[in-house]
């Protein structure tokens, strides 16, 4: 049960990494910057992104311990 919010973690956490270096150089890659609505708005998203990582680990932890 807690291998989903682990490889959903894991996901974001990618994403939100990725987010960030394309925001502070021109390396383009990642989800967040192929999304149009997003646009102008890429560094909040990136942050979220870490965050809900963070907290998917966080629930396949308590999962595991529970």
């Amino acid at each position: 049960m807690r291998k989903l919010p682990e490889f959903l973690g894991f996901v974001a956490v990618v994403q939100g990494v990725a987010g960030l270096v394309a925001e502070f150089s021109d390396w383009r890659w990642g989800l967040v910057q192929r999304i149009g609505l997003l646009d102008g708005r890429e560094l909040y998203a990136s942050v979220c992104l870490l965050i809900l990582g963070g907290a998917l680990f966080a629930a396949a932890e308590r999962l595991k311990s529970g």
